[in-house]
């Protein structure tokens, strides 16, 4: 049989098409001929994919090959295709029966001994294949992050030689173990925490509702130290939100079976570029903002990030999502993340101290670095002051995580059966439906607005945190107190 056709998958964002691997083998001068817009990686597969062969006890054919990688306009990235490029050759050289790759989708990286490597995007991919009826067969390690999509047609295999075993029928090929989970997992407890009582009391409510915060103080007054302990106030991931976040991982090789289900924490460095935060390069790969998928993104030193990088961030803050376009290749990635952000309140650090030497200029210029429209997207703005000695010296005397993360998992509960959603996902219809104050309340809200020169988006912001206050106290309506609790957390704007 000169021609044999192989099953795989490329990657399109978080879609993974079917691509199709024809081999077709002829008379002529001996080489590999690779067509279908391979890029550098698939064309550097020739070689690869010969030594594999001949170093698992296969022969080459000294013929002409001629690979095609169908649909030929979806560009081909990444060692993934060494498998079925491989699989097809034998095929097609009679060393293996064509008629079993059929019913099966191939993914693997060969090295030269014929050992199969891990790819990205198996969690991707796997998702794309569900209920295509298909044995898809992958590396051991990329397998064990495919079995977590729950199918049970995963094979994990660990060299050519075993898959071609298996299509013999002379070994079969087994499904993967499911990865042990580091469970329970362990979050820093905010029982760490002295002192604090506003700054703890925001982050409750940043939980409960998945709102955005951004901490102002001085150094060493533990911004850092609170963000890091909003992921243990959260309840756990439920399945859906694990998979989706675990999928986006997986894209670019950062994904541990181990680490399952716990909430991604991320936190770039103040250098981080446009591409690196929001995505970019090309083939596209997704950024810090997706990486943070259904997790936490803590941006340190914020009026240090470039102005417009920040700016990129408005987009997706609103809508969850980024689409990336370029020339030639588009893709869209989910990014529902939460941002939590944390900065001095000016260039020294120490504003309103006698050792502050920065001037009014100088404060308003540093505060200046961040736009007013991307502070309006801000649901909660707090002061982290600087502790006292007293408390440094005293002992931790606040709740733990465990007490609080109970109540957040209640006004989760009331949310989800009254929206289906968290309440900063909320959109304007929504808001006009389930969220509107008592008469007290929505005064108050009037008189804020009106000396606070509150914009439209802000006033939204507002009431959405003001129901997320009344769902931490099982409140149905939303009162006066929930109101002016709410928008005291507007401090950036009366600055």
């Amino acid at each position: 049989m000169a021609l044999a056709v192989a099953l795989s998958r490329g990657l399109d964002g978080l879609n993974a098409p079917p691509v199709t691997v024809e081999v077709h083998l002829a008379n002529g001068l001996p080489g590999l001929t690779l067509v279908g817009l391979p890029d550098t990686e698939v064309r550097e597969a020739r070689d690869r994919v010969r030594a594999a062969i001949v170093n698992s006890g296969f022969e080459y054919p000294a013929r002409r090959i001629t690979v095609n990688l169908a649909p030929a306009d979806l560009p081909k990235e990444s060692g993934r295709f060494d498998l079925p490029i491989a699989l097809g050759i034998l095929a097609a050289s009679g060393q293996i029966p064509g008629k079993k790759l059929a019913a099966h989708e191939f993914a693997g990286e060969l090295s030269l001994s014929g050992e199969l490597r891990p790819v990205r995007g198996a969690l991707a991919m796997a998702l794309n294949a569900a209920g295509d009826g298909k044995t898809f067969i992958l590396p051991h390690d990329s397998a064990c992050e495919a079995v977590l999509t729950g199918q049970d047609n995963i094979l994990a295999a660990g060299s050519l030689l075993a898959v071609c075993a298996h299509l013999a029928g002379e070994s079969p090929l087994q499904p993967p173990p499911l990865p042990e989970r580091s469970n329970p997992i362990h979050y820093p407890d905010l029982a760490e925490v002295r002192g604090q009582v506003q700054a703890r009391r925001a982050l409750e409510i940043a939980a409960a509702g998945k709102h955005s915060l951004l901490m102002l103080g001085p150094p060493g007054a533990g911004k850092s130290m609170l963000a890091a302990r909003l992921p243990g106030l959260m309840p756990p991931l439920d399945d859906a939100a694990a998979r989706a976040s675990a999928a986006v991982l997986s894209l670019v090789g950062q994904f541990d079976p181990t680490r399952y289900g716990q909430r991604v924490f991320r936190s770039p460095h103040h250098t981080a570029s446009a591409a690196a935060l929001v995505g970019g390069g090309n083939p596209p790969r997704p950024g810090e903002i997706s990486l943070a998928h259904e997790g936490i993104l803590f941006l340190d030193e914020l009026p240090e990030f470039d102005r417009k990088v920040l700016e990129t961030l408005r987009e997706p803050l609103e809508t969850g999502r980024v689409h990336i376009s370029r020339a030639a290749r588009h893709a869209d990635y989910p990014a529902e993340f939460q941002l939590i952000a944390a900065m001095n309140p000016c260039p020294c650090g120490y504003h309103g101290e006698k050792r502050c030497l920065c001037t009014a200029e100088q404060v308003a210029r540093y505060r200046g670095k961040l736009s007013g429209p991307f502070v309006d997207r801000i649901d909660l703005v707090i002061e982290v002051p600087a502790l006292p000695p007293e408390s440094l010296a005293g002992r931790p005397d606040g709740e733990s995580s465990a007490s609080v993360r109970e109540r957040v998992a209640l006004a989760w509960a009331r949310q989800r059966e009254r929206q289906g959603k968290a309440n900063a996902r909320l959109n304007t219809r929504e808001i006009d439906a389930l969220c509107q104050a008592d008469t007290a309340g929505s005064a108050l809200l009037q008189q804020a607005a009106q000396r606070l020169g509150l914009s439209a988006r802000a006033w939204h912001r507002v009431l959405k945190v003001a129901r997320t206050i009344a769902d931490l106290g099982d409140c149905a309506i939303i009162g006066a107190p929930h109101i002016a609790e709410a928008i005291q957390y507007r401090r950036f704007a009366r600055d």
